[in-house]
C-alpha cells in the first residue's frame, strides 16, 4: 500500500482550514488545538471512572460478523468502571464504539467546546471511543459519510486512511461498511489480497490533545497502541453524491441487510465476503 504521512499542522485558522483541508478533501493533525478545553487535562481514565463508573456501556470486539448479529449490535455490555478496570488490568479487544456522551453522561459537556472549522458540527453527537491495548476497528466508513474531527485524549493510537476512490483495491464488502474482515491493515498480506498493493492512503499516530481530520466517507483503520480513548465531532456531508449515499444508507441498506441475515443467516454474510473478493479481483483484470 501506498501510505502517506497525514500533514500536521501546530494550529490553524479556520480560512486555512477551509481552503487547504476541507475544499480538497485531505486529511489533517491539528496537534494544539484544545488545551484551552477542561477535557485536556482532565479526561483520563480516573475522571471517566468517576462521571460514568456506574453507567453500563455497549462493547465490540473484533470477532466477525455473524447472520445473528444486528446491524452495529455490541457483543457485550460493562458497567464503564469495570470496563475501565480491565482496560487498565490487561490487553482486551473489548471497545466501545459510538457512545453518545450527551445521552449518557451530560455534565461532560462542560468539558469541551464545538470547534469553529468553518463547517456546522452536529451538537447532538459527540460520541466516544475506547479501546484496549492492541484491540482495532475493522476498515470501516461510516454510515452518514460526515466530515469527522477526531480528538484523542489518551494513550496512543494508529490510523489508516483511504478515501472512497481507493474502494476498487479494498475489498469492500457489499451492502456493508466495512472491507473483508480478515485483512490485517497493520501487516496486509498481499499475496492474499493482491489488489491492495495499488490502493494509496494515509497514515500517523495520535497522542493526547491531538486533533485528526477525517474528510466525508473516509475509510479508517484504528488501532490501540495503548489503552486510550478518542471524541469524535460530525458535520454532514457537502457533496451530494455522499449526501445521497449516506441517505441510501441510512434509510435502505441497513434494513436491507439486516432482513437478508434474517431470510438466509450466515450464508448472506459468506456471500458478501465471497463477493468482495470476487468484485475486488474481477476489477484488477
Amino acid at each position: 500500500m501506498d501510505l502517506k504521512e497525514i500533514p500536521r499542522v501546530s494550529n490553524i485558522t479556520k480560512e486555512a482550514f477551509l481552503e487547504n483541508y476541507f475544499k480538497p478533501q485531505l486529511p489533517v493533525v491539528i496537534e494544539n488545538c484544545i488545551e484551552d478545553w477542561p477535557a485536556y487535562s482532565k479526561w483520563n481514565f480516573e475522571y471517566m471512572r468517576k462521571v460514568a463508573g456506574d453507567k453500563v456501556v455497549p462493547l465490540y470486539d473484533d470477532r466477525p460478523v455473524h447472520s445473528k448479529d444486528g446491524f452495529n449490535e455490541p457483543h457485550a455490555t460493562m458497567k464503564m468502571s469495570d470496563y475501565i478496570d480491565l482496560l487498565q488490568k490487561e490487553p482486551t479487544r473489548y471497545r466501545i464504539f459510538l457512545w453518545n456522551i450527551l445521552k449518557e453522561v451530560p455534565s461532560l459537556q462542560q468539558d469541551f467546546k464545538y470547534p469553529d472549522f468553518g463547517l456546522k458540527l452536529m451538537k447532538g453527537l459527540p460520541m466516544l471511543f475506547f479501546g484496549g491495548e492492541d484491540s482495532f476497528t475493522f476498515m470501516h466508513y461510516d454510515i452518514d459519510l460526515a466530515n469527522i474531527f477526531h480528538f484523542h485524549f489518551v494513550g496512543s493510537k494508529e490510523i489508516i486512511l483511504f478515501p472512497q476512490s481507493e474502494n476498487r483495491y479494498l475489498y469492500k464488502v457489499p451492502h456493508s461498511l466495512i472491507t473483508h474482515e480478515s485483512i490485517d491493515f497493520s501487516n496486509p498480506d498481499f499475496k492474499k489480497w493482491p489488489a491492495l498493493k495499488y490502493a494509496s492512503g494515509y497514515k500517523t499516530h495520535l497522542k493526547h490533545g491531538e486533533v485528526l481530520y477525517m474528510p466525508e466517507g473516509y475509510w479508517h483503520y484504528m488501532r490501540y497502541i495503548t489503552p486510550g480513548f478518542s471524541m469524535s465531532l460530525r458535520a454532514i456531508a457537502r457533496n451530494p453524491k455522499h449526501l445521497s449515499k449516506a441517505l441510501y444508507n441510512v434509510l435502505i441498506m441497513r434494513y436491507y441487510d439486516n432482513l437478508m441475515r434474517r431470510i438466509k443467516g450466515q450464508e448472506w454474510i459468506d456471500w458478501k465476503n465471497e463477493q468482495a473478493v470476487i468484485r475486488t479481483n474481477k476489477g484488477q483484470d
